[in-house]
């Protein structure tokens, strides 16, 4: 049987720094247009703190007539997602964020915690997952998401493999926490009343 080693954390560093670079020449190519980094940063501050996710949770509740335990479950498990990727899951990883001297068109708060994985990524693919659940605008959650997410890497917070890699954090979080927390549930699987 032939034995696969398995890459050392050198070998994947280059391929991941060649991603990064090609993916950041491609965003260079677009900033310093106006509109187009208006959109970005706009983007990257609603990211923040989960703030467009909450408020379009809030407006997912309104359009299904009041649905308060639906709300309340999507911006519980938003909540979730925040404490597990920036608490556990960034503490195992100590990644600098890019180096950007230079002037930004826009003003950005500059978060102090490990680059890896990308939050705001995380975040908008488990919105996307879990509100995405039986709802007509899923296809405009995950272009919302996507949006939010390429954002980090147009405003420098974020290399691009932190923002790959906190949505596919993201993607499985929700996926998990949607078994979890099944839509229609007031309460997640393990916290329920036996009768």
């Amino acid at each position: 049987m032939e034995q696969h080693e398995v890459p050392t954390p050198r070998q994947l560093a280059a391929p991941i720094r060649r991603f990064d670079t090609a993916i950041e020449r491609a965003f260079d190519t677009i900033r310093g247009r106006p509109l187009v980094d208006r959109v970005f940063y706009t983007a990257s501050e609603l990211g923040n703190h989960s703030l467009i996710w909450h408020l379009l949770a809030t407006a997912q509740g309104v359009r299904r007539g009041g649905d308060l335990a639906g709300t309340v479950r999507l911006v519980t498990i938003m909540g979730l997602e925040s404490a597990i990727v920036n608490g556990p899951v960034k503490s195992l990883f100590r990644r600098e964020r890019p180096v950007h001297d230079g002037p930004r068109p826009f003003q950005l708060r500059q978060p102090r915690t490990s680059s890896f994985p990308s939050g705001h990524a995380s975040a908008a693919a488990v919105f996307a997952v879990v509100a995405g659940e039986d709802d007509a605008l899923a296809p405009a959650y995950a272009v919302l998401a996507t949006l939010v997410g390429a954002s980090r890497v147009h405003v420098r917070i974020h290399h691009p493999s932190d923002v790959v890699g906190g949505a596919a954090v993201g993607l499985a979080l929700g996926a998990a926490l949607r078994a979890w927390w099944p839509a229609g549930q007031v309460l997640p699987r393990g916290l329920r009343r036996r009768r």
